[in-house]
């Protein structure tokens, strides 16, 4: 299983990089693709149709400003959809939150926080260790080297009193 990665631009790229190595550290693959839901529709709809053939679970989408993106691939599949809403406008990404998040019913696209790329890919991997026990296990390891860290950043900060 796989996830395809799609972005509006380019320079989305920055802010999706880490989801994707944090995939590669699950051991998920990842496609990734850029595709424009209003420059570039007709890439977008043979992207999405054609992902289920190559193996593909799961959608990572990402775009900023209007941020049409993840509800497009939504209405073509009924594969999970994540939506990142990128901070690409004067409105620090509000604009890009509120048309991802606000689907119509039937056609939902699962949101995070605004540049919250990261999430996205835990979020995938959460999907797929629902039939995954290895996976679920590189889940519940991850979080615990959460806590080993923050226990570090305890320590450091008790050490300074």
């Amino acid at each position: 299983m796989k996830v395809a990665v799609l972005m509006g631009s380019d320079s989305d790229w920055p802010i999706l990089k880490p989801a994707v190595e944090l995939l590669k550290q699950f051991g998920i693959a990842a496609e990734v693709e850029v595709a424009s839901a209003h420059r570039t529709p007709a890439k977008v709809r043979d992207f999405v149709l054609a992902a289920p053939g190559k193996g593909v679970g799961a959608f990572i989408v990402a775009a900023g400003a209007a941020a049409h993106l993840a509800g497009v691939v939504a209405s073509y599949t009924t594969l999970p959809v994540i939506g990142v809403p990128i901070n690409a406008t004067a409105l620090n990404g509000m604009d890009a939150l509120l048309s991802t998040v606000q689907m119509p019913s039937g056609i939902p696209v699962a949101t995070m926080a605004i540049n919250g790329a990261k999430n996205a890919a835990i979020f995938a991997a959460q999907i797929f260790a629902v039939s995954d026990e290895e996976l679920a296990k590189k889940l519940a390891d991850y979080r615990g080297e959460m806590v080993e860290g923050v226990e570090k950043k305890a320590a450091r900060v008790k050490a300074q009193l």
